[in-house]
């Protein structure tokens, strides 16, 4: 197997100011393409510790990702870093130079001399196009490893490893086979109580179960070699009926984008009413491009679960939507849906068990009820349905 490597740069990253957003990232998609992730280090601007680290793991690993350190100011380090660990001079790139410059002018501005440090690369390495960003990415060797350098930005950063680093891989590794992965997500169930239902399962040689735990979602993951597919297929079904009711979707495409594509396919339009989830709806709905009219935010108000029905069935009026999704208020730890469609009105009145999470988690948590709830319908399934740690009080349909 090959040891595939990070290494995050940065006192910002090393000191949690920022979220290092590219390492998981990067892992889930090494992971995809066939080259699981077997380590990540973090190291701050400090040359001397950059060398060594660069020396230290390029012994071990195969292939090495180096994240960070290429910009133009004094504590970019990742270049004068790997010359020093390969025991070379850096050297000016003039395809990148005149590169930068025409970047720069292209945009009515004259580039700053600092910016001539981006085009300077270790003697001997292979420059690795940055197609949307001045710092020059480049590749070398050292001792076993084949090592990227990348700059810290996410999206140039994603842009090379998918344009430029994962192609190079595969060319280098062509024996490599991506894994296969079978996944659904559930709701409403503990990591726990799947895994107990789970373990019993015989699974194929070299497959492995896996779960992953986002309040409020937990994922199953079958995981195993190319060749187990036929042998992982045959054992997935079982994997389904223990998820039961509380599977909401299959594969990597997320709930809001399914839901958005079936609204697309019948076609229905949705309008939104949002108090306690305060947007959170429309925000995921909107960014999977949905089919949504009008979209509101109340203030937190007081009415019964009659109340906000007809709230409901009035906004489907107003809006001209076919469908209407209304979130009212969390009051002494309850909570109202209502989901008013072409065929009849779905009222429910939550009640939460005991506040136990930071706000935006509990908007989360309401968010996704209110989406299952309208794939529910869309599914010809029971609307309401019982979600562990929630209790249905009240119900009605019309």
């Amino acid at each position: 197997m090959l040891k595939v490597e990070m290494l995050s740069t940065g006192d910002e990253v090393l000191h949690g100011q920022i979220v290092d957003t590219n390492a998981a990232w990067l892992a889930d998609y090494l992971f995809e393409n066939g080259f699981p992730m077997t380590r990540r280090n973090t190291v701050g601007d400090n040359l001397e510790a950059l060398a060594a680290i660069l020396q230290e793991r390029s012994q071990q690993a195969d292939i090495v990702i180096v994240n960070g350190g290429l910009g133009p100011t004094s504590d970019d380090l990742s270049a004068e870093a790997a010359a020093k660990a390969a025991g070379v001079g850096l050297e000016l790139h003039e395809e990148w130079l005149a590169h930068m410059e025409q970047f720069f002018s292209s945009r009515g501005r004259v580039m700053a001399p600092s910016n001539r440090k981006q085009a300077m690369i270790p003697a001997g390495s292979e420059m690795v196009d940055n197609p949307v960003g001045t710092a020059c990415g480049f590749a070398m060797t050292l001792n076993r490893a084949v090592i990227f350098f990348t700059p810290g930005v996410p999206s140039e950063f994603r842009q090379m490893v998918q344009q430029q680093i994962v192609p190079r891989l595969r060319q280098r590794f062509p024996e490599v086979d991506p894994p296969v992965c079978l996944r659904l997500t559930t709701f409403g169930r503990s990591e726990s109580d799947l895994a107990q239902s789970l373990d019993s399962l015989t699974l194929p040689p070299g497959v492995v179960m896996g779960y992953r735990s986002s309040m409020p979602i937990i994922e199953l993951k079958l995981t195993g070699p190319a060749k187990a597919r036929e042998a992982m297929e045959a054992v997935w079904p079982k994997v389904r009926e223990v998820a039961g009711e509380s599977l909401i979707f299959e594969g990597t495409e997320g709930l809001p984008a399914q839901l958005a594509r079936r609204l697309q396919e019948k076609p229905l339009r949705l309008s939104l009413s949002e108090q306690f989830t305060a947007g959170l709806l429309a925000l995921q709905l909107r960014s999977a491009g949905a089919p949504l009219l009008d979209s509101e935010v109340l203030t937190d108000r007081d009415e019964t679960l009659q109340e906000a029905a007809q709230r409901a069935a009035a906004l489907v009026q107003k809006a001209g939507s076919e469908l209407t999704l209304v979130v009212g208020a969390m009051r002494d730890e309850q909570l109202n849906i209502v989901l008013c469609t072409p065929v009849g009105l779905h009222a429910v009145r939550l009640k939460f068990s005991a506040n136990r999470h930071e706000l935006r988690t509990r908007q989360e948590v309401c968010a996704m009820m209110a989406l299952n709830m309208l794939r529910r319908w869309l599914n010809d399934a029971p609307v309401t349905s019982e979600h562990g740690w929630v209790q249905v009080v009240e119900a009605f349909s019309q």
